[in-house]
């Protein structure tokens, strides 16, 4: 049997062990459960998968009716990248500022059923000594722009007396579903994921159930002219959310669909992957004090000419104190994604990640969620209000010794072996990060990761260049500005 296959054995084997010993925990937790609360929504907890809200965090009801939403926000980051491993040459040292404003304005109540929102950015770099690239660069651009039909309580109220409402939307809108690795609006990076399209959605977060429907245009990023939507791609997705056992049990199944048409763009290459998924958190204990988060999903189809058959799995369980008045948490997480296992057969095993968000992965912005396995331990505690600190130890391994590392060596071809000669083992990484509301309108964070190169990294960077570096470096300190103030 080959090493690719025991691994994906493996991994399947502890998916199942997994989640029997959850199945323990709920079971003796379902006689004993608090009284119910009002909502049935308990955020999972678990580290980076926060959604970002809708609309975004920083927007506020205006006046004391609420008819107007709006907000403003500016951000401002310093980044000192030391032998950053996307780049080339190995060797380099970045420091760029990056730039972020963003507006929104929004209206509800006052014209219901319909209702409008409107999103602009202004994203930019300075002071790199590397290409501009979208990434960081979206100057002057609407990245959100939909009406809404929305009907506040067509459906009736839930178990618990929560409306639950039916909203449709058009046009052009930014959003993040799930533990944000497949669909995010991407807040770390510079500039946002969008799409546009239509989206239905019945029910809300506080039912007891709730079902999210899309078809959507992914919305392509120009540096300096205005975005496009990809005609040529197609997004469809189906999620449904059941919450009634919720906070110990929270049910996620998923079915998502890419669909490309060949054209001149893509090198006439056409794929249909169509991917089922679940994702299983909840909460557990007395004062849930331990909570848990696994999701898995399997693709097939076609990608070109090969068929698609690929997988992926995460797992993260955390132990909170909380009756310490740090209320420290520490938790454990195992991520898997599959490679393509063999170059020059008529299947592809990458795992197609979507347009989710990368950087709970690695501080430093290197993993992406294909072809890896990532074993990673965190901490984090808040010792006074406002102030927040995590910190974390992370180690990768390519699923496939044959397949790519995405990130590596930034647009060139060495970021692959396709004869597995390389090695698997990518690297290891420790990593700090401090966050701060220093004003209701000032928030504040730093962040460092230390990464150590593995041998795959290494002998890939010395294929392209001659030389290697055996480790990197990563500080930022970020500001951001908001108004009206946060609340």
């Amino acid at each position: 049997m080959s090493t690719s296959r025991v691994k994906t054995t493996s991994v399947r084997k502890l998916a199942v062990l997994t989640f029997s010993a959850l199945s323990s925990v709920l079971a003796s937790q379902l006689s004993s459960a608090a009284p119910a609360p009002t909502t049935y929504y308990v955020e999972p907890g678990t580290y980076g998968t926060q959604r970002e809200s809708d609309p975004p965090a920083y927007v506020r009801n205006i006046g004391d009716t609420g008819w107007l939403q709006a907000g403003f926000e500016y951000r401002l980051r310093y980044e000192y990248r030391d032998d950053d491993i996307r780049r080339i040459p190995v060797d380099s040292l970045d420091e760029p500022l990056l730039q972020r404003i963003r507006g929104y304005v929004g209206i509800k109540n006052v014209l219901d059923p319909l209702r409008f929102a409107v999103e602009v950015t202004d994203s930019r770099r300075t002071r790199s000594q590397f290409v501009r690239d979208d990434r960081d660069i979206n100057e002057a651009e609407i990245i959100q722009g939909y009406a809404e039909l929305f009907f506040s309580d067509v459906l009736g109220p839930d178990p618990r007396g929560n409306a639950r409402p039916l909203s449709f939307r058009a046009g052009r809108m930014a959003f993040e579903a799930l533990d944000r690795r497949l669909i995010a609006r991407n807040e770390w990076r510079n500039t946002t994921n969008n799409f546009d399209g239509l989206r239905l959605t019945l029910g809300q977060d506080s039912n007891d159930w709730e079902l999210d429907m899309m078809s959507l245009h992914p919305v392509t990023r120009q540096l300096t002219s205005l975005d496009r939507p990809n005609q040529d791609q197609l997004f469809n997705a189906v999620i449904g959310h059941w919450r009634r056992l919720s906070p110990l049990l929270t049910l996620e199944p998923h079915f998502m669909q890419l669909r490309q048409q060949g054209s001149a763009a893509n090198n006439n290459r056409e794929r249909n992957i169509k991917a089922p998924g679940i994702r299983v958190y909840g909460r557990a204990g007395t004062t849930n004090i331990i909570n848990y988060d696994i999701s898995y999903m399997s693709q097939f189809g076609t990608d070109g000419v090969e068929d698609q058959k690929a997988e992926a799995f995460t797992a993260e369980v955390g132990y909170t104190w909380q009756q310490h008045p740090w209320r420290p948490r520490l938790s454990a997480f195992y991520g898997y994604a599959s490679g393509d296992r063999t170059p020059l057969d008529n299947t592809s095993n990458r795992f197609e990640r979507f347009y989710g968000f990368a950087r709970p992965w690695s501080s430093d912005d290197y993993v992406i969620f294909e072809n890896i396995h990532a074993p990673k331990i965190k901490i984090e505690f808040q010792p006074i209000p406002g102030l927040r600190i995590d910190a974390g130890y992370s180690a990768f391994w390519l699923a496939s010794d044959q397949d790519r590392f995405s990130n590596l060596l930034a647009g060139t071809t060495f970021n692959r072996d396709r004869n597995g000669k390389s090695g698997n083992f990518v690297g290891k990484g420790l990593d700090l990060r401090v966050r701060y509301n220093v004003t209701p309108q000032l928030w504040a964070s730093a962040g460092y990761n230390h990464f150590a190169t593995g041998e795959f990294i290494r002998n890939r960077q010395h294929a392209a260049s001659g030389m290697s570096s055996t480790d990197s470096d990563f500080f930022y300190l970020e500001l951001t500005f908001v108004l009206p103030p946060n609340n």
